[in-house]
């Protein structure tokens, strides 16, 4: 024991250390409780109404552009480019 600290100052020191520890404990059991009420709320019926959703995206789509769309597409870039 430190020789400047006197029993009741490290009394009241390892008091306040248990009521945290306490506290915690507490404080976690409740939010334990709390969550495992609100889990069945999470799990709500699958509504048959809706269609199932695909679980893969769709494929990409390709076209091949002729000449003319390219030279087409090239100058519709070119003028909006220009307004800026």
């Amino acid at each position: 024991m430190p020789e400047h600290v006197s029993f009741l100052q490290l009394l009241g020191a390892a008091v306040l250390a248990l009521a945290a520890v306490l506290w915690v404990v507490g404080l976690t059991r409740v939010l334990r409780s709390v969550r495992a009420e609100q889990s069945p709320r999470r799990s709500r019926p699958v509504l048959s109404a809706l269609p199932h959703q695909r679980q893969a995206p769709p494929e990409l789509e390709a076209v091949e552009l002729t000449p003319a769309e390219r030279d087409a597409f090239a100058g519709l870039v070119r003028q909006l480019n220009d307004g800026r």
